[in-house]
């Protein structure tokens, strides 16, 4: 198909898609509830794109690799931040959090974002995944390196306003190197865990990985 995938994308699979093999055997439910798979941070096996299956609860994750060409779209999370849930589900909480608070910071900060985690895939599956208790999860695109500074006032405005939802807010920043946790940034002088496709190290720069501990 020739498409570039990345972590934390959503694959819708199209019709006809084969099983994944060794599955637990909520995955094939799953799928017919809600034909969606996320692309995991894990090295390509035989031309294969490493693919997680969300099942209907929290414990029910399973990890496998798929070929492309079963993929009907390919949604990233920034294309979801302005997809609206269902209106019954509007108000739950971590929606809120996302149409009615965050949303004018995180495009202040002139960085490609989008939800990832429950709301993501709700979004994406118009499956009722969400809850009164769920994180909202972000993931920031950040190619060029950012000041500590700058990322310090965009932690410190996100979470201000996930204080007063009441709801955990969780976001990740995506550099070519990996990805790595914002309120680990925003504290000057430490270093970050950076999770990559080979595995997490600890580095001073995200931006570059020869800085590692």
């Amino acid at each position: 198909m020739g498409r570039v995938v990345n972590p934390h994308d959503l694959l819708r699979l199209g019709h006809g898609a084969p099983a994944f093999s060794n599955a637990p055997a909520w995955v094939a439910a799953s799928l017919e509830r809600a034909p969606f798979v996320v692309v995991r941070r894990a090295r390509a096996l035989d031309g294969r794109v490493a693919v997680g299956i969300r099942g209907a609860v929290r414990g029910e994750r399973f990890g496998s690799w798929m070929d492309l060409q079963h993929v009907e779209a390919v949604l990233p999370p920034e294309m979801l931040k302005s997809a609206k849930p269902h209106q019954t589900r509007a108000d739950l909480p971590p929606f809120k959090l996302l149409l009615r608070a965050i949303t004018p910071i995180c495009d202040a900060s002139g960085l490609a974002w989008g939800p990832t985690g429950s709301v993501g895939f709700e979004l994406a599956s118009d499956c009722a995944t969400v809850t009164d208790k769920s994180d909202l999860d972000l993931l920031m695109r950040a190619p060029q390196p950012l000041d500590r500074s700058e990322a310090r006032t965009l932690f410190d405005a996100l979470s201000a306003s996930a204080f007063e939802h009441a709801i955990r807010i969780d976001v990740q920043i995506e550099t070519h190197e990996g990805v790595f946790s914002l309120a680990e940034f925003a504290h000057p002088g430490a270093r970050v865990m950076l999770r990559s496709a080979d595995g997490p190290k600890l580095v001073a720069d995200p931006w570059q990985t020869s800085c590692a501990a």
